[in-house]
Order: structure tokens, then C-alpha cells, then sequence
């Protein structure tokens, strides 16, 4: 999906600046002053959103300069330096919270995600995120468990189909809701199940990807059996990182986590002065 960072930058610094602008720099920081600071990790992080930091402080003074320390993607340790910036004072100090706000809102995704990514190292599972992101930034977060070792999963509802419980108590069975779905021409089919009855039927009529809905780790084996290697098998509901372990030695193909992007903590992380001149 396109995402338009100047349109973001834009509507994000004014709603921080409404109509009266930053009243408390304009008061208390010379016209003339220049700012030289550093963004700093004060825990263990991996690192996102610097770029569009970056994007904040130039959209209010395009002569900042600003350096980064650390890539998105890239760890960061307590007490780091994820970038330099340097430029008039006012309008870095102004900039400081929008880009504060998002480094620390997708370095926290980033973070969370990559703990459970290490969780099944060596598996051959692969973590995949979910549509619980939140309105109006969904690329962004999606883009943060990226950053973080998971795949994207499904962008939008444009994408693939996803059927689920009311979908099939609609159309009246699972494998009239895939049938529907193959009629209508669409390749991704993706079936929830939560009953071992449901399976074949599911795959007999053409679901392309099979989502085990909170079933525990003996459930899922015998799941992952049924399907025999087919399609793609994932589990989903409930996975915590005492648990996801457990889920990807069954062999499934895919784990989704909603709490990678629904409640991950944001990062502590400040912007620190180093120079008022």
C-alpha cells in the first residue's frame, strides 16, 4: 500500500500545532537559537521510524541536519544514540514530540514482535501480524513488525479472503462459503476452523490456507496432520510469548499475533540536549 509520509507529517503537526502554534517555544526560545541534540534509547529496543522522525524535524526547519546512529531494523541497547539532529532551536523543539510520538510508538512494535520472532527461532514457523492495528496507521505498524522479523499478513480486506464464523453461518456451511469465494475468482482463500470437521470441507473446496482458531498445542498437531502438507496451516487466538513456542513446534505453517501491534508498549526513548547556542 502507498503511504503518503508528507500528507502524515503534515496532519500530524497540525493538529499538535492548531491555530496558535507552539506558544511555549516562540516565548521562550530566541528566534536566532540553534538546537544541537541527540534521540537517545533508554532501554533495549530494535529501532523504527527514524526516517520519519527525520521527516518531522526537515517539514520545520529543511536546513536541520539530521544523522542516523541506527537503521530501522537495528538493535539498540540502553542508552544508544539513534540519531543527531541539529538546526533552529524553535522549530526542533516544536518537531520533538511528533517525532518522539512515532519512534517510540513503532520501535515498541518493533521490539515486542522481535521478542516473539525469537521465541521460535529454529521452528520453521514464521510470525505473521494481523489487521489490529490502529485506524489511520496501519502501514506504519505493519511496516514496524517488518522491521521486527514478521511477515505482513493480510493488508486490508482487499487482499484475500478471510472466512470466518459469521461468514459460514451465512452462507451455510464452510465449504459453500469457499466455494462463493472461488467462484468469485479470488486466489487467497483463507478459512478459520475451530472444529477438525471442518477441515476437509475446507479444503476440498479450495481454501488455500487453513487458520486453527484457539487450538491448543495436542489440537494443533492433529490439525496439522489432517491437513498433511496441502495448504498452509496457521494458529491463531490467545498465543502470548509463554505460548508461542509450544504452537510453532506443531508444525504449523504460520503464527498470527494480534498483540504485536494491538499492545505493544511504546519504547522509552528521549530527545536529549546537547547545545543551546
Amino acid at each position: 500500500m502507498d503511504f503518503d509520509l508528507d500528507a502524515f507529517v503534515a496532519a500530524t503537526l497540525k493538529e499538535d500545532l492548531g491555530e496558535g502554534g507552539d506558544i511555549t517555544s516562540a516565548a521562550v526560545i530566541p528566534a536566532d537559537a540553534r538546537f544541537e541534540g541527540v534521540m537517545r534509547t533508554r532501554e533495549p529496543i530494535v529501532a523504527a521510524g527514524l526516517a520519519i522522525a527525520e521527516a518531522f524535524f526537515v517539514a520545520l526547519d529543511p536546513e536541520a541536519r539530521v544523522a542516523r546512529a541506527v537503521e530501522d531494523g537495528g538493535a539498540g541497547e540502553a542508552g544508544d544514540i539513534l540519531l543527531r539532529v541539529s538546526g533552529k532551536a524553535r522549530a526542533l523543539l516544536t518537531a520533538e514530540r511528533s517525532a518522539l510520538n512515532i519512534v517510540q510508538h513503532l520501535s515498541g512494535i518493533a521490539t515486542l514482535t522481535r521478542r516473539y520472532v525469537d521465541a521460535i527461532a529454529g521452528t520453521g514457523a514464521v510470525l505473521l501480524d494481523t489487521r489490529k492495528t490502529l485506524p489511520g496507521l496501519r502501514v506504519l505498524e505493519k511496516y514496524a513488525t517488518r522491521m521486527g522479523g514478521a511477515q505482513n499478513y493480510r493488508m486490508g480486506l482487499w487482499d484475500a479472503a478471510m472466512i470466518k464464523d459469521n461468514h459460514v453461518a451465512v452462507a451455510g456451511s464452510v465449504g459453500e462459503a469457499v466455494r462463493r469465494a472461488v467462484a468469485a475468482g479470488i486466489e487467497r482463500i483463507i478459512v478459520e476452523v475451530d472444529r477438525f470437521d471442518q477441515i476437509e470441507p475446507a479444503i476440498a473446496a479450495g481454501a488455500t490456507h487453513v487458520l486453527l482458531d484457539n487450538m491448543g498445542p495436542a489440537a494443533l498437531r492433529e490439525a496439522v496432520a489432517q491437513v498433511a502438507g496441502r495448504v498452509a496451516t496457521e494458529a491463531s487466538g490467545g498465543i502470548t510469548l509463554d505460548t508461542i513456542r509450544t504452537a510453532a513446534e506443531t508444525g504449523v505453517t504460520y503464527i498470527s499475533v494480534g498483540r504485536i501491534t494491538q499492545s505493544a508498549p511504546a519504547a522509552d526513548i528521549g530527545l536529549d540536549l546537547e547545545m543551546l547556542v
